[in-house]
């Protein structure tokens, strides 16, 4: 049994943006300094490290061992797209819950800008058949026509109401010191920004970032022993699909069963049978506005096509009765992809704790949250959440 069992002890995150001034190996250790410190451990009580990383030419151990001189233990990377790092805090979750290791690190850690990786993935699908000259923006470009189509918004209304998102997204940045980008915005500047693919906007779109993440995990028994503001593993799940689901008879568009999958495996094992009502703060995937809003309905926050009515009324705002992406989100963040979930992770450890680095954002009596990622092709997609209190 996870729930309650496995305990995060202490995490760290990296500055995000366009780190020139360093390398991948000193983005590991930056974030993981920090989580050494939360965490009271040191390098030698590390039993064993999941690593999530997507675009490292070196492969297997070598990043993590070599920036981290970790020696002789089991070190083992994994690449699941966007959900890279979240699987990474997954396999340490359920390495502790076994028995094997009792204090394990995940790692999550990307170097995009050096690579010159432009983000928009012209000509570069996995298949060459299935995806000849697709893009990201132009896929997601699709589900929001779509979405605007079956839910009876106008063009103009459609982006308006994603344009909220955006801009919501960018005023939690502006408090977030880690942050790539910390410029707040208005809804004007999202409708009259350059078009990238209609009707996605260039602050429809999360930018590429460097930077890195990191969790250490153990047993509540151990935890309670070194400090008395861990947080409790409530729950997980990870959904796939096919590589392009959109091919599949009877696919809508405007859900993604990966993500419905991972969030039915997550609520159950921590008990959730309302999320809405339950959950205090999420963490999610907007790596364009429209999947965040699509992400809304499928983990359950909003009714199918009852997205725009929340946005509206501001309920994923600070404020709101479910605060979502108060760091800023992948949009302010960038989304350096092994680095992502365990990021986002990190948002919710710490609200959590109450201990968020920028008090103007800290939820109020937060004690349950959510972090998701959803990446691809093939579709796959990643929920945890997290309890301040065991229960």
């Amino acid at each position: 049994m996870i729930k309650d069992n496995v305990v995060i002890l202490g995490m760290g995150c990296s500055k995000f943006g366009e780190r020139w001034d360093s390398g991948l190996a000193d983005l590991m250790i930056e974030s993981s300094h920090e989580c050494y410190a939360d965490a009271h451990v040191g390098p030698d009580d590390i039993q064993a490290v999941y690593f999530g990383n997507g675009f490292e030419n070196n492969v297997g151990a070598t990043p993590v061992s070599e920036a981290l001189k970790l020696r002789n233990i089991p070190i083992i990377r994994n690449e699941n797209y966007c959900t890279s790092g979240h699987v990474a805090l997954i396999n340490a979750i359920t390495d502790v819950a076994s028995g094997n290791h009792q204090i394990v690190m995940a790692m999550g850690a990307e170097k995009l800008k050096d690579t010159g990786y432009p983000g928009l993935g012209v000509g570069r699908g996995q298949s060459p058949v299935l995806e000849a000259r697709r893009t990201a923006p132009g896929s997601f470009a699709m589900i929001a026509t779509r979405y605007f189509h079956d839910y009876g918004l106008t063009y103009d209304e459609g982006r308006e109401t994603i344009g909220k998102i955006a801009v919501k997204n960018h005023r939690n940045g502006t408090l977030s010191p880690r942050a790539h980008f910390q410029k707040e915005i208005t809804l004007d500047d999202v409708l009259g920004a350059p078009m990238i693919a209609t009707p996605l906007g260039l602050y429809d779109c999360c930018g590429n970032s460097d930077g890195s993440a990191c969790a250490i995990v153990t047993t509540p028994e151990i935890a309670a022993k070194i400090k008395d503001d861990f947080v409790y593993v409530k729950g997980f799940g990870v959904g796939t699909d096919d590589m392009s689901p959109e091919f599949k008879p009877g696919f809508s568009w405007t859900s993604f069963g990966a993500i419905t999958s991972a969030a039915s495996q997550a609520y159950e094992m921590a008990g959730i049978t309302d999320p809405r009502e339950q959950l205090d703060i999420a963490e999610v995937h907007d790596c364009f506005t429209i999947t965040e809003l699509i992400i809304y309905e499928d983990l359950g926050f909003s009714p199918r096509g009852g997205a725009k009515k929340d946005i509206d009324a501001g309920f994923f705002e600070l404020d709101g009765g479910l605060p979502v992406n108060t760091d800023g989100g992948l949009k302010c963040f960038g989304h350096p992809v092994g680095a992502s979930g365990i990021r986002m992770t990190y948002e919710i450890y710490k609200q959590l704790q109450g201990k968020v680095d920028n008090s103007k954002r800290q939820v109020k009596g937060a004690s349950v949250g959510l972090s998701q990622t959803f990446g691809g092709p093939p579709q796959v997609s990643a929920v945890l959440v997290l309890g301040n209190e065991k229960s």
